[in-house]
């Protein structure tokens, strides 16, 4: 059995505050994009537990490591149901903001609730996957959403981007998370991100913002001059998604890519 796991985009983020567990509260918008990673599941005919294999963009971890593993030996240990060879097709860059291995996990769970007939809720599956990454709870509905505490806290929101277009440019720049935190103050903001999201998107410019950009592009300014650029060239919006290294433009008119792009990763479509 086949499914494909897609993208996202944070459209804002506030860094609310610091929580006592260590980790920070947020409020920030989930969008989904068509970006997508393969995962197909066939039933094993050997005594292995599972057998992962990939294609795609390398992925250098151990088998055991791999979230996809982990979602499916967190539902196998639930469940009894035959074991599983698992193929992985990554389309989706790492380290780029747009949730791919938080997608990846998700849509095991989905694959195999379906495949299986386990009938898990999509709240069950939630709770399921929460417990992997603050953002995967996101990718079981894989709609619209206001998302707060950690991030996997999640309120579906109208948001409809059909009209528009999108370009995704990632440069070969990795941020880990405390590079991401680094010189971060937590601030509420006077106006919540839910209440700035229903404004028309010609707003967004002045009032919605990526509080990392302000912690990581002193430190990669090529992430601040594309930014940039994408206004110039007509971006209606555009921002870092999640801690980055992704950047992001929103388009009513279909954007060209210009050729000093082109050595970075740049994906586009209409969404």
């Amino acid at each position: 059995m086949l499914t494909y796991s897609n993208a996202k985009i944070n459209i804002g983020l506030n860094i609310v505050e610091k929580r006592r567990d260590g980790f920070h509260n947020i409020e920030t918008i989930f969008f989904p994009i068509s970006m997508q990673d393969a995962i197909e599941i066939v039933d094993s005919k050997d005594d292995s537990p599972y057998t992962l294999s990939t294609s795609g963009i390398p992925i250098n971890i151990e088998a055991k490591d791999n979230i996809v593993v982990k979602a499916y030996e967190l539902i196998k240990a639930k469940y009894n149901f035959p074991a599983q060879n698992i193929h992985l097709h990554k389309n989706i860059p790492f380290g780029a903001g747009l949730g791919g291995g938080s997608a990846n996990a998700a849509y095991m769970i989905k694959l195999l609730n379906q495949k299986f007939k386990l009938e898990m809720s999509d709240e069950e599956m939630e709770d399921e996957v929460r417990i992997l990454g603050s953002d995967c709870a996101f990718f079981i509905k894989n709609k619209p959403a206001f998302a707060n505490e950690k991030g996997d806290r999640l309120n579906p929101i109208d948001l409809d981007l059909c009209d528009y277009h999108i370009l995704l440019i990632k440069p070969d720049i990795h941020i880990s998370t405390p590079e991401a935190y680094a010189n971060i103050k937590p601030n509420k903001p006077k106006t919540s991100l839910k209440e700035l999201i229903k404004q028309p998107i010609e707003t967004w410019k002045s009032t919605i913002i990526n509080d990392f950009e302000n912690s990581i592009f002193p430190k990669h300014p090529l992430l601040a001059k594309i930014k940039d650029e994408l206004y110039e060239q007509g971006a209606v919006y555009a921002s870092m998604s999640g801690s980055g290294s992704t950047m992001f433009g929103i388009f009513k008119n279909e954007p060209s890519i210009l050729p000093e792009w082109e050595k970075h990763f740049c994906w586009k479509n209409r969404l």
